[in-house]
């Protein structure tokens, strides 16, 4: 089962910057997430910290596609145009 590592790197008036590292099986990948505090508000009645979020959404990620096809750098808001299921499932 793959660990997944958050640590917040950057926050700013709009919103955040995340490195997530997932490691598994001795191999690491590392990620780039930013999220909105606009678009964390349409989670915040579920989660009351940023990184819970983040950490549910990798989960997702890793239960439909391997690590390494996650992307490297993206904005958390771009999961639902690869998963449209994705914001109704993670609510």
């Amino acid at each position: 089962m793959a660990q997944i590592k958050i640590q917040k790197e950057k926050e700013t008036e709009v919103g955040w910057q995340f490195r997530v590292e997932i490691e598994e099986n001795d191999s690491l990948t590392n990620h780039s997430v930013s999220l909105s505090k606009d678009y964390f508000n349409n989670f915040a009645d579920r989660f009351s910290l940023p990184e819970e979020l983040i950490r549910k959404s990798f989960e997702f990620l890793l239960a439909r596609e391997p690590r390494e096809a996650i992307l490297k750098e993206f904005d958390l808001a771009l999961i639902k145009e690869y998963f449209p299921e994705y914001e109704k499932e993670v609510k």
